[in-house]
């Protein structure tokens, strides 16, 4: 495999990437939601997991938010 980008991958190896980042949690059945990012839409071929990852909101405090221009940055 070249890479992770969508245009790198299947879909079959795309779940993988997911399936081993997630480990316990998609094994579980809640590996989409517990991640609070819609990882089904990167296995799909819709979006990159760096576009995922930009617009989530995982709710966490960054301590210098200045430094942090993406999602998960949170508030203070």
């Amino acid at each position: 495999m070249a890479g992770i980008l969508i245009k790198d991958t299947t879909r079959e190896e795309r779940e993988k990437i997911v399936r081993d980042s997630l480990g316990e949690e998609f094994d579980t059945g809640c590996g989409y939601e517990a991640a609070g990012i819609n990882y089904q839409l990167y296995i799909d071929g819709i979006k990159e997991l760096r576009e995922l990852n930009e617009e989530a909101d995982c709710g966490f405090v960054v301590a210098h938010p200045e430094e942090h221009k993406t999602g998960c940055s949170g508030s203070l």
